[in-house]
């Protein structure tokens, strides 16, 4: 009966694994299949006929969008890190008054709506002289990432032995010094989790710069894939073969960082 059980689950675990990774495959599947053919009904299960007019698209007409991605992509990740993490130490270890009612309102700040703060921060933009800039980009994806970094690096940093504190402080480290030599290193699962959860917003912001970067030299891939879609034609093979390569570093990454985003995110829920 166990047995049988088992193979049960085993078999509804392959059925709901089917389901989840069946778009990434007719992704896969639109990404080489010819135009002609794109309109075939009932449309093919799989390409009949491939072909890597998307994928010579993407190599000829989107390498430039996806440097620009991942030049947006670290400078959030170093922005959210070098913001979030000093936060994160004061309001857990420095009892930093109105800790709690930060907190709060970081969490709050999650809740606005992507479109809402794009409007606030095309209004800034105009006067500051930031509109399509890659700067511009990055301190606006960054404003997502922070609050989510610095609820999680004070969830980890609050679990941490104060006893390993305490020992820095007698051996003369003031706070700066406990925190970067003591903290950070022992941080480790929070930052790699931080600074995943900052890239991939950033690699895949489409409000952000559709809104302040239109008009940019330098696009990230998400407005290169837009550029695709057209009036009166639609260049689906290519859309999907950028959104499959564009997926490449995102899988990469997280296939990785899995242990230690697992790690990271459940950080400080348990205390000893």
């Amino acid at each position: 009966m166990t047995v049988r059980r088992s193979w049960w689950k085993v078999v509804l675990g392959v059925i709901f694994t089917a389901l989840m990774l069946f778009p990434v495959y007719w992704m896969l599947n639109v990404s080489l299949t010819r135009t002609q053919d794109l309109r075939l009904d009932p449309p093919h299960l799989f390409p009949i006929n491939p072909t890597f007019e998307g994928f010579e698209a993407v190599f000829r007409q989107q390498l430039p969008n996806l440097g620009t991605s991942l030049l947006i992509g670290l400078g959030c990740v170093v922005l959210t890190v070098v913001i979030a993490a000093p936060a994160g130490y004061a309001i857990a270890l420095l009892n930093m008054r109105g800790g709690r009612t930060l907190n709060f309102v970081l969490l709050v700040a999650q809740m606005i709506p992507a479109v809402v703060m794009a409007m606030g921060f095309y209004a800034i933009y105009v006067r500051l002289g930031l509109l399509n800039s890659v700067g511009g980009l990055i301190l606006a994806d960054s404003t997502v990432a922070v609050p989510f970094g610095v609820l999680l690096f004070t969830a980890f940093m609050s679990g941490l032995p104060r006893e390993l504190l305490q020992a820095a402080r007698v051996d003369g480290a003031n706070a700066w010094r406990t925190f970067v030599s003591v903290v950070l290193p022992m941080s480790r699962n929070s930052i790699i989790t931080v600074s995943l959860f900052a890239f991939l917003w950033a690699w895949s912001d489409f409000v952000f710069a559709s809104t302040l970067a239109r008009n940019s030299a330098l696009k990230p891939v998400t407005l290169g894939i837009y550029a695709y879609i057209g009036n009166n034609t639609t260049q689906w093979n290519a859309i999907m073969a950028t959104a499959v390569v564009a997926s490449i570093p995102a899988a990469i990454l997280l296939i990785i960082a899995q242990r230690y985003v697992a790690a990271g995110v459940t950080a400080g829920a348990v205390k000893d």
